[in-house]
């Protein structure tokens, strides 16, 4: 099957691409080869690729980013889905858009299903929202696939923060009173497969197994990478000071996934233990994460 994979050299499509090349006849494109916040742009270059199925991975994830600048939260993560959506409607391609524990405001008690309402309480999490919302009106064939905590080693990402920071010798301190799922992308890739080759649609919350706080991942990415002795503070969400309020409890349930019986993702602990036997490499994560020393650390 001809596939596209938008956002295709982020944190993400940079290991969906190898584990669908294998079966399928694979493009990956990016904000080089067009904009998507170009409607006209996205309907030109997805006439021309004729995709059969689309990954749209495209989107803008820095959460106090989306908060300092709503305008081009929506022109990414709504109006850019939009486009997507409707070129894909246009040529008759299936449609499958990652989102985002982020829709739901945390007020829950027990893990989010995926019928439950979202309620957003961020920039981020509601264009997020809006993108899912376009892609159901526009798109029969749709899989929207919620994920969170997401981490791999191309990107910059909550766990090579902390490895950075680390082996720079910094004490820490870290947010406790967020609670979610931390997912490795190379696991997420691969589950994205298995459920594309079910030809199952509709709305599927997929994050690793179990649930920890911000402060104990950062516990065990420490004790994992070799820096058992840096010190780590927990700290609140209000303390932090961070521009976008953030969901207390993110936990999404996978239940769709075992409604069609696709196996859950591996716990979050084994997915950390195989980032860090991958290897992080310290210059890029240099070259590749914000500035937090000194800052209470979440997403």
């Amino acid at each position: 099957m001809r596939v596209l994979v938008t956002g295709a050299q982020g944190m993400l499509g940079s290991v969906l691409l190898p584990c669908l090349q294998s079966e399928h006849e694979v493009c990956g494109v990016d904000q080089k080869d067009f904009d998507i916040r170009e409607e006209a742009a996205v309907e030109r270059a997805l006439r021309e690729l004729r995709p059969e199925f689309v990954f749209h991975l495209a989107a803008f994830t820095d959460v106090d980013g989306c908060e300092a600048n709503p305008p081009k939260a929506e022109q990414v993560n709504a109006l850019g889905t939009r486009n997507v959506a409707r070129a894909c409607a246009e040529i008759g391609a299936g449609l499958l858009y990652v989102s985002t524990d982020y829709v739901f405001d945390g007020r829950g008690k027990r893990p989010y299903r995926e019928d439950d309402c979202p309620n957003p309480i961020s920039v981020y999490g509601l264009t997020k929202l809006q993108g899912e919302r376009h892609v159901q009106a526009l798109v029969a064939r749709h899989l929207i696939v919620r994920s969170s905590w997401l981490y791999g080693i191309c990107g910059r990402n909550f766990v090579s923060t902390i490895l950075k920071l680390a082996k720079e010798g910094e004490d820490l301190r870290v947010v406790s009173n967020q609670r979610g799922s931390p997912t490795y992308t190379r696991h997420l890739a691969l589950k994205l497969v298995e459920l594309f080759a079910t030809r199952a649609f509709g709305v599927f919350h997929v994050t690793g197994s179990g649930d920890c706080s911000w402060f104990e991942f950062a516990r065990a990415i420490l004790q994992s990478g070799g820096y058992p002795h840096v010190q780590v503070t927990p700290t609140t969400t209000q303390e932090a000071g961070r521009l976008a309020r953030r969901p207390a409890f993110s936990v999404l349930e996978n239940r769709r996934l075992a409604m069609i019986k696709l196996g859950a993702l591996p716990h979050w602990s084994e997915g950390l233990a195989e980032y860090i036997e991958e290897g992080w490499r310290g210059s890029e994560i240099g070259a590749n994460s914000p500035s937090c020393r000194g800052a209470p650390l979440d997403r």
